[in-house]
């Protein structure tokens, strides 16, 4: 897996949140921010699709005659 790295900024609070809640789980911020990143993304990969599918058939017809 190819690794880049993003500069995220966060308030003092924020981090020290994220600080305790790595700690609670015995992982590191990062980890928590990263995981954070990848559940945000599915999830709007989700939305996004559903939305593209809905729209999709509620202009089924049109994209047909485009089509031709």
């Amino acid at each position: 897996m190819n690794v880049d790295v993003l500069t995220l900024p966060v308030s003092d609070a924020e981090r020290a949140e994220l600080a305790d809640l790595a700690d609670a789980a015995g992982a590191t911020p990062e980890a928590l921010a990263r995981e954070a990143v990848r559940a945000y993304l599915r999830r709007e990969r989700e939305r996004v699709g559903a939305e593209a599918a809905r729209l999709a058939e509620r202009h089924a017809g049109l994209l047909k005659r485009l089509g031709q």
